[in-house]
This record gives structure tokens, C-alpha cells and sequence, in this order.
């Protein structure tokens, strides 16, 4: 036997190392590959890959057998193998009638090679035969999946995947390979040979009907987007109980993780790029694409970082399609604490306005470099956008700012950003900019707005049409707080939605 292309293997074999491996043969293509990754640490991974092209029934013979078999040489081993997979998709001939004395379709063989354990430490050769999804995946599938695919294919760019690409790419979606958790599932690092590249996997799981509601959401809508500073939706896949959805892996993580956890120190260039980056997301998805899209959930954890520190926002989940000029229809309360608008609470209803409220949120956190709600600090600092609108009636705007920065910033910038985020943020949704108009100031194409001195508080009333009761609590500095609950009790006068005085919803602003 003679080896016709080789490529030297950097595993250490005596490592005690775990090694996958994958061989698969395309007959189309007359293509075989073989793939090789290899565990460094816990944490990273090798990856080595050849591929030959050969047309196999030219050796191998009608029907073959698939096993495994291993060699030494002059030296003892240990073999294991610790699980494996093999996988066909034979398209046999149709029946030939008596007589004729052809063949009429084609039979394709394959073959697996053996893999070998070295060394009494035990190491595992894992083998997995990938399958490329064909229709005869759908047969296991749901007419819903059937058409869910028609649905999605609709759309250019990303691509289905098969779950054995996926489950390869993500080592059987093992924990050591996951890289957070989401209200709905997991999310996996991967490596898709194909494209030669890393990505992140994210696992929906159909058990929540939420999850597959925003499953649905998130193909359709960022199939079709396309702009510097989205996350890249590479692909999908669904089949029985699983949802995947497929990323480019962005390597800096979130803008969460960056300015909370301290791991990492952003600089203040960096930080402001960021902000404008977002900002300019959120304008295209407002006003630039043919249709508005409201996303409903702008938050640091959203905003992933790439080698550069551009950001990409990203989890699309949540996020409705509303034509230009008109309001969000949407009645159902979603989002995250301290990045929702504060109209949502009573109305129930998102809109390029809460997107706007959310996003100051974030231009607040980047400049000081601490979460929008903090419960382990002085009462005056819990909530972020009133502690800065406090520093801002006071002229001591700059005190806000991140102490780790040690004052290297640009402070017409640092001031610049956090205005614009206290605008942004203001209670009263008509007097926020929009996202133009707040890139216009951010870029010192616009003047600074003048906000009042102190926070104007809002005072909603809830519409007979919640059916629900709204109550107001004031704290000992007079603020307004909000409450949605069907029997929700406070020390102060409560407002219901069967109160004769009020037709339909108003708000009143004050301040504090």
C-alpha cells in the first residue's frame, strides 16, 4: 500500500490527547477528505485537513465492508475508540426489466480507514461520517420543517446546514466547547471545515415555544440584512427537536463582557467607536433598510466585538418588521430590565423610540464603564441614567466617567457621548432624537442638545385595553417607578385602567 498524498501530523501521540477525525467521500466530486482536530488545551484546537481526488469504484469492489484495524510497528499500544458514526446516502439502480443487460444507475462505495490509539495514556480517535443534507433528511421532519425551509430559502446569503455538519463542527456540542448560555439555549464555538472558518452555534431548543417563535424571527428578518456592523448569519438548521443557528465568531466576545468583567480594558477610542458602529446599526435598521426593523433588545450583551473592537450587533430574536411611518404593533412586553423604554411597561408596544431609549442606555455604560443598574452602591447611583442626568444639572458631568480610563480620554468626546446618551434616554419618548439626528451630534456635524436640569419623570396611565392595573410608588427622592402587575399594591395612589376619567393613554411629564 502506497500513500499517495500525506500531510505531517502535529499532534504529540504520546500527549494522551483526544483526536476526531472525519473521512468522507462526495461521489459526485470524486472528492475524499479527511479532517484531523486535535484538543490542545480544554479550551483550543487544531485543525489539519487533506483531500485527494479519486473515483473509488475504480478500487474498491461491489459491496464493501467498514471496520477498523490498527498497526504498531515495534512498539505496544493501547487501542480505544471512544464512539463513532457511519453514514450513507447510496442511490441504488432502478429495477431492470428481464433481458436488458445494463445497468441503469450508479452505485457508489465507500470506504473508512482505520484510526489508532497510541501509548498507555489513552489516546481516543473519534470517527464521524459527515452527511450532507439531502431530502432525505426531511423524511424525519415535519411538514412545518418543510416549510420553514421554503420559507427561509427565500432569502439570499446564509445557507441550511445539516446537524451532523454542526455536531462535527462543535464536537457533539460538548461543554468544554460552549461559550455562554441564552434564555433559549446554548451557544457553541465550532469550526465548519468547508468554510475554513470558526463560528458560533447557536442550540434553540423546541421545548419552548418563545424559542421557536424567535427561532423563526431571527432567519427571516437576518436573512436578509446586510451592513458592516450586523452579526453574520452564516446559516440554520432544524430537524426534530433541534434549532441551530450559525454565526461568524466574533473573537472579543460582547461589549458586556469587555467593560464589566475586566478582562479586557477598552480604550477610549475604542469605546467610541464602538458607540458610533452601534449607532450607525441601529440607523440602518431604522431608516435605511425597506423596512423599518424594531429590534427590541439593544443591550451590551447584544453587541459582539470582532479582532478590531468594530461592533456588530447581534441576536435578532426579538426584533419585528414595522413599514416606515408607522408605530410598532407589537403588545407583548419584551426585553431586558434597565434597557427598556419606559412607555413599554404601560403600552406593551417597542418601537424605533425604545430602540433609541436602549441605546442611550449602552452610550451610558461605555462612558462610565458600569452596568445600568448596580445595586451594590449609594441609593443616588443605583439606576445609571439618573446618576449621570444628576452630574449633568450639577456641571460635574465628567465624574461619571470610567475610572479605570485614569482620565486618557477625550473629554469634549466623553461629554459629546454621554449627552447624547442622556437625549436618548430621556423618559418622554417624543422629545428622543433619532438615530440620524444623534450621529449627526456624535460626529460634530450637529450642535449638543440643551436638556432640562433635572430628569423629567414620566407619569403613564394605562390604557383600558391592557386590562391590567399600573401603580406608581414614589421613593424617598420622588421618583416614579413602575409596576405591571394584575394586583400590584403600593404605598401610593394607584391608577387602574377602569378609571372613569381616562378615555385612552396619556402621559404627563415632570421634574423631579
Amino acid at each position: 500500500m502506497i500513500s499517495v498524498k500525506t500531510v505531517k501530523w502535529s499532534s504529540n501521540i504520546t500527549g494522551g490527547k483526544k483526536n476526531h477525525v472525519s473521512i468522507s467521500y462526495t461521489s459526485s466530486s470524486h472528492n475524499l477528505s479527511v479532517v484531523l482536530i486535535t484538543e490542545v488545551t480544554n479550551s483550543t484546537n487544531t485543525t489539519q485537513s487533506l483531500s485527494y481526488k479519486v473515483d473509488l469504484r475504480e478500487y474498491l469492489p461491489e459491496n464493501v465492508s467498514i471496520g477498523f484495524s490498527a498497526a504498531t510497528g515495534d512498539l505496544f499500544q493501547m487501542n480505544k475508540i471512544c464512539s463513532w458514526k457511519f453514514s450513507s446516502t447510496l442511490e441504488f439502480p432502478s429495477s431492470v426489466e428481464p433481458g436488458e443487460g445494463k445497468k441503469t444507475g450508479l452505485m457508489v462505495g465507500l470506504s473508512v480507514g482505520a484510526f489508532v490509539v497510541v501509548a498507555g495514556l489513552g489516546l481516543v480517535w473519534y470517527y464521524m461520517w459527515k452527511k450532507r443534507n439531502t431530502g432525505g433528511d426531511q423524511e424525519d421532519g415535519a411538514d412545518s420543517d418543510l416549510a420553514m425551509d421554503e420559507d427561509f430559502e427565500k432569502g439570499t446569503g446564509p445557507r441550511k446546514f445539516s446537524f451532523y455538519e454542526l455536531a462535527l463542527a462543535t464536537s457533539n456540542f460538548a461543554e468544554e466547547q460552549k461559550l455562554g448560555e441564552g434564555g433559549f439555549g446554548g451557544v457553541y464555538r465550532g469550526f465548519l471545515r468547508e468554510l475554513n472558518s470558526y463560528v458560533a452555534v447557536k442550540r434553540v431548543s423546541r421545548n419552548s415555544q418563545q424559542g421557536m417563535k424567535e427561532y423563526a424571527s431571527e432567519v427571516k428578518i437576518f436573512c436578509r440584512l446586510r451592513h458592516r456592523n450586523l452579526v453574520q448569519l452564516m446559516g440554520w438548521c432544524h430537524k426534530k427537536e433541534e434549532l441551530l443557528l450559525v454565526y461568524e465568531l466574533l473573537p472579543n466576545g460582547s461589549l458586556s463582557t469587555c467593560l464589566f468583567e475586566e478582562k479586557t480594558l477598552l480604550t477610549w477610542s475604542m469605546r467610541y467607536r464602538i458607540a458610533l458602529g452601534l449607532a450607525s446599526s441601529l440607523l440602518y435598521l431604522h431608516e435605511e433598510w425597506e423596512q423599518c426593523v424594531v429590534h427590541r433588545d439593544i443591550k451590551s450583551s447584544n453587541v459582539m466585538l470582532d479582532s478590531d473592537f468594530n461592533a456588530k450587533l447581534g441576536d435578532f430574536g426579538l426584533a419585528r418588521l414595522v413599514d416606515h411611518g408607522k408605530g410598532s404593533q407589537t403588545t407583548v412586553l419584551s426585553g431586558t430590565m434597565g434597557y427598556m423604554a419606559p412607555e413599554c411597561f404601560v403600552t406593551g408596544k417597542a418601537s424605533k423610540e425604545s430602540d433609541v431609549y436602549s441605546f442611550g442606555i449602552v452610550a451610558l455604560e461605555i462612558c462610565c464603564g458600569r452596568r445600568a443598574v448596580e445595586a451594590k452602591v449609594e441609593e443616588n447611583q443605583i439606576r445609571l441614567v439618573e446618576w449621570v442626568w444628576d452630574l449633568y444639572g450639577v456641571g460635574k458631568l465628567l465624574e461619571a466617567a470610567d475610572p479605570r480610563l485614569s482620565a486618557d480620554y477625550d473629554e469634549q468626546q466623553m461629554e459629546r457621548l454621554m449627552i447624547v446618551g442622556l437625549w436618548c434616554a430621556h423618559p418622554d419618548c417624543n422629545a428622543r432624537p433619532s438615530m440620524r439626528q444623534a450621529i449627526s451630534v456624535l460626529n460634530s456635524e450637529a450642535l449638543l442638545p440643551l436638556l432640562p436640569i433635572k430628569m423629567p419623570v414620566p407619569m403613564y396611565y394605562a390604557p383600558p385595553a391592557l386590562q391590567t392595573s399600573y401603580s406608581t410608588s414614589v421613593s424617598e427622592r420622588n421618583h416614579t417607578q413602575f409596576s405591571n402587575s394584575s394586583n400590584g399594591t403600593t404605598d401610593s395612589s394607584k391608577f387602574s385602567e377602569s378609571s372613569p376619567i381616562l378615555s385612552q393613554f396619556a402621559s404627563v411629564l415632570h421634574t423631579r
